[in-house]
């Protein structure tokens, strides 16, 4: 069975730094622009950047001992996946808000996370679950 799809559409202060970012170093392909916006595929779903030179301030909320970025975005990966991206945004350099981790260990919903803002602040979270069940419990 195949889940729907989802529709993002966030803020940029650059496209082209956008590209590089989301084309380059997270492989996203990129689908439809224009001069003001344009399309990403974001593992299966369609991520949209929109011109919009003014940054936002980010707020965060309390989650497991971290501060959480209330404003974000992201994927469920499988381990491998989660793995393989930690690594390689951590040969990056990227500047992690959150460091690869292991979230509500020995807790429903145990999850591996990550936390990171793109160049123009917007917040992504990467994860991955050992149990796919373990997505939505309590």
């Amino acid at each position: 069975m195949s889940r729907p799809r989802f529709h993002l559409a966030f803020p940029v202060r650059d496209l082209e730094e956008a590209r590089a970012f989301y084309g380059g170093l997270l492989g996203c392909a990129e689908g439809r622009s224009s001069p003001e916006w344009v399309d990403f595929d974001f593992h299966g779903h369609q991520i949209v950047a929109h011109l919009a030179p003014a940054p936002e301030t980010v707020a965060t909320n309390p989650v497991d001992g971290e501060n959480v970025p209330v404003r974000h975005f992201g994927v469920i990966l499988d381990l491998p996946a989660w793995r393989d991206l930690a690594g390689r945004l951590e040969a990056a350099g990227v500047d992690f808000i959150i460091p690869p981790q292991i979230r509500f260990q020995g807790q429903p919903g145990e999850q591996a996370t990550l936390f990171f803002l793109d160049p123009s602040g917007n917040a992504l979270e990467f994860k991955a679950f050992a149990d796919d069940a373990m997505v939505f419990a309590r």
